[in-house]
């Protein structure tokens, strides 16, 4: 466990803040005075080791003054929420977000009102959560207003001032204190964020589907959301978002996350949430209304839903007819599932004949991942040119053969095919 003093450590030798972008920006924005810092997750991040990425920073500046200072400088500077005060620096390998500090005075979720400052306490104030209040200034030292180091250092995700009050502010921070507990959190989840969660929980209805969908697949993409996704049950949460897993299989992420680990898979949120809704067609075509899916994903949830189980005992003949016909990508998602869960139950239950259908299942597996689907070698052109008079009969009699090409593993070539349509249908 880190303690803080590596912590300060990890901020002062951050190798980010070399970074030519954003020397740039301390050096265009009086960061030797203090006047611009970095703030959040880059913070967040480096104080835990995680894995690090964009920098933000915060400034006392107003974006005209932003605008200004980048234009003289000659670095391109773009007003991407100046009614916010951020203003976007490009340069040659990075782009950096720079925010005035500010005051929300009033707050509609994403519509805040705010008058801009220059009280790095008040702005640590107007964020969500006290691990998302930390600044940085140019030399590394570390500015924490509210108590942020300790809380990641305990992997605490904690309201800052009152939880309920911050959530109704924007009812999307209920979303997003279950996902900061998804992936920085420990033990269990603070305790006013879970009573404040579960009091509101009805206002995650009031968000645009779009926000919550976005908000639940980062939930869904963390390195294992199965805790999260079981508090979010147990307050009630889930319901509102995903009323079709509350009741059904969540159990089976805790066997998707164990196989992802165990078999190298990538973290993919889609496959992670068909564990744990009910392959039933119509409830994938409500939940993907619901939540907007893409079209994309309505169609990878409709395909998986309609897709029967292979068995074990599948013939690596009937698989690759399977995979001929049907949905290769739902087949896998069928397949993988299974597997999972059968990996999850010999760890209760170990016996040989679970051992046998894990085999069995994984070489399905392998199978469908390396599927190539074979060319059929004709057409319907090929037909006429023996004959036969475009229409509907023609499309049966090239659908019959097909047929024949698939049952015979896909073997017989362009002549063996052309001899059979001749002395079958007597073209």
């Amino acid at each position: 466990m880190t303690d803080l003093s590596e912590a300060l450590a990890r901020v002062k030798q951050a190798s980010w803040l070399n970074r030519p972008a954003v020397r740039a920006v301390f050096d265009l924005l009086d960061g030797d005075q203090g006047h611009v810092r970095a703030v959040g997750g880059i913070v967040r991040n480096t104080i835990l080791g995680d894995p690090v990425s964009d920098v933000d920073m915060a400034s006392i500046f107003t974006p005209e003054e932003v605008l200004d200072r980048a234009a003289k400088a000659k670095i391109r500077a773009i007003p991407t929420g100046i009614e916010h005060g951020t203003v976007t620096l490009v340069f040659d390998d990075e782009t950096i977000e720079v925010t005035t500090l500010r005051q929300d005075v009033a707050t509609n979720g994403r519509h805040a009102k705010v008058v801009f400052g220059t009280d790095w306490e008040e702005d640590a104030k107007r964020r969500d959560f006290t691990m998302n209040a930390l600044y940085v200034m140019a030399d590394g030292t570390l500015f924490d207003p509210l108590n942020g180091v300790q809380d990641c250092l305990d992997r605490n995700v904690h309201f800052i001032g009152d939880a309920v009050a911050r959530i109704e502010e924007d009812y999307l921070r209920i979303l997003r204190f279950f996902r900061f507990f998804a992936y920085y959190g420990a033990g269990r989840p603070e305790a006013g964020g879970l009573k404040a969660a579960a009091k509101l929980k009805t206002g995650v209805k009031q968000l645009s589907a779009e926000r919550v969908w976005a908000e639940f697949k980062k939930i869904l993409s963390a390195p294992d959301p199965s805790r999260a996704l079981l508090w979010m049950r147990t307050t009630g949460v889930l319901a509102m978002v995903l009323p079709e897993g509350e009741k059904w299989g969540m159990d089976a992420i805790h066997g998707v996350v164990a196989a992802e680990q165990e078999l190298n898979w990538q973290i993919d949120p889609l496959f992670r949430l068909i564990s744990i809704i009910p392959p039933q067609a119509e409830k994938t075509k409500v939940l993907a209304d619901r939540l907007k899916l893409s079209n994309d994903e309505a169609a990878r949830l409709h395909n998986w839903a309609l897709q029967p189980v292979i068995a074990p005992e599948t013939s690596a003949k009937e698989l690759d007819k399977l995979l001929y016909w049907g949905n290769q990508t739902a087949i896998l998602d069928r397949i993988c599932l299974d597997l999972a869960a059968l990996r999850q139950k010999l760890k209760q239950d170990e016996n040989m004949e679970l051992m046998g259908q894990i085999g069995a299942l994984h070489q399905h597996m392998e199978r469908a991942q390396a599927w190539t689907a074979p060319a059929f070698p004709i057409g319907g052109k090929d037909l006429i040119e023996l004959g036969m008079t475009p229409g509907e009969e023609l499309g049966k009699v090239l659908k019959t053969l097909e047929q024949y090409w698939v049952d015979k593993d896909f073997k017989p070539g362009r002549e063996a095919l052309l001899d059979k349509a001749k002395s079958d249908f007597a073209i």
